[in-house]
């Protein structure tokens, strides 16, 4: 199936998989892009090292091309851009909008360059700053979100600019790819959907939760880094929605303290970190934490397996899936049904 997203990045099939922190990993990835999608790799919740490590394995896999996702605040963005430029790395993927600069950097070593966004102001900024192609996500999707559901927010943006959109939140069959398809999407991301595959390296007893969970068993949540986030409903979160501020002060500051153990940052590298997250945004100092070490939560479930210690983030989809396919086996199904819907839609006379 060929559209403006297979033609602008060279894969096979129009699904992109999102880059999910802690999920999505060189083995994702790898699958992904192996099977004919976008497979990227989350580097936000990576160093520079690990990073490059990440894209070394992604080539062992396959020689298919693949996204790197990174947070264009970083202290190291310039870094990680000239990392991905000298590893040939097809796109570069960003959850933040990234600077003029950063993209002209991108495009004139010939990366493509695709963030996401969440408004049709934000499409049209990156638009008119050279952005190749952006991931529009409604309502519906997991983790950062925004409040007007994709089958709104889709046509906006599509009306809006004249580069290829890529339609995210509520996804996971090929009925929705041809339905974003007749919006004027130029192809589909999927980050639930992928994250329960038998490829997401999260632990099985995490996807068992996810997957005995309905299509209201989640909730958006400004509790976790003090932007609208959404998770899977769960005692934590319940707790956190629940927490006074002086509670959430000191479960704030407990898991700041946790999470500068695990991580080895300085008490000063979190401040800073926390300050740039509060900067521009009307945030407590007890959510500036959570925000800092929001990796923590999220790593506790993705990682270690600990999902009444950990934060999941989620898209209202998860009611909608109960397998646990490979990539391969995902991307074959969702382009079969597709074909399939377009073969039940009446002739034209």
């Amino acid at each position: 199936m060929k559209t403006a997203l297979t033609e602008l990045t060279g894969i096979r099939y129009p699904i992109v998989q999102t880059g999910m922190g802690y999920v999505a990993g060189a083995r994702l990835a790898a699958a992904t892009s192996a099977a004919g999608g976008l497979g990227i790799i989350a580097a936000s919740t990576l160093t520079l090292e690990e990073t490059a490590k990440a894209i070394h394995s992604v080539k062992e896999r396959t020689d298919a091309p693949f996204g790197v996702n990174i947070r264009s605040d970083a202290d190291d963005a310039a870094d990680r851009v000239a990392l991905m430029i000298a590893e040939g790395v097809k796109v570069a993927s960003f959850a933040l909008a990234p600077s003029q600069k950063l993209i002209g950097t991108l495009k004139d070593a010939g990366v493509v360059v695709i963030p996401s966004i969440g408004a049709r102001r934000h499409a049209e900024k990156v638009a008119a700053w050279g952005a190749d192609a952006v991931i529009v996500q409604g309502g519906e999707g997991g983790g950062h979100t925004g409040p007007v559901p994709t089958t709104v927010l889709l046509p906006d943006v599509v009306d809006a600019v004249d580069i290829p959109v890529i339609a995210a939140g509520g996804f996971f069959d090929g009925r929705g790819l041809i339905a974003a398809l007749s919006y004027g999407a130029a192809g589909v991301a999927m980050g639930t959907r992928f994250l329960l595959t038998s490829d997401s390296p999260v632990a099985q007893d995490v996807k068992d939760v996810y997957l005995g969970k309905g299509v209201r068993d989640t909730v958006v949540t400004t509790r976790v880094d003090g932007m609208p986030h959404r998770v899977l409903s769960s005692d934590l979160v319940a707790r956190l929605e629940s927490a006074g501020p002086v509670t959430g002060l000191v479960r704030a500051v407990a898991n700041a303290a946790r999470f500068k153990r695990l991580s080895g940052l300085s008490w000063a590298a979190m401040i800073r970190e926390g300050q740039r997250m509060k900067h521009g945004r009307e945030l407590t100092w007890a959510q500036v934490l959570m925000a800092a070490n929001t990796p923590m939560l999220l790593k506790a479930a993705m990682v270690d397996g600990r999902a009444d210690l950990g934060v999941m983030a989620s898209g209202q989809v998860v009611g909608l899936i109960d397998d646990l396919p490979s990539c391969a086996e995902l991307i074959d199904r969702v382009m079969k049904e597709a074909e399939d819907v377009l073969g039940r839609l009446p002739e034209q006379p």
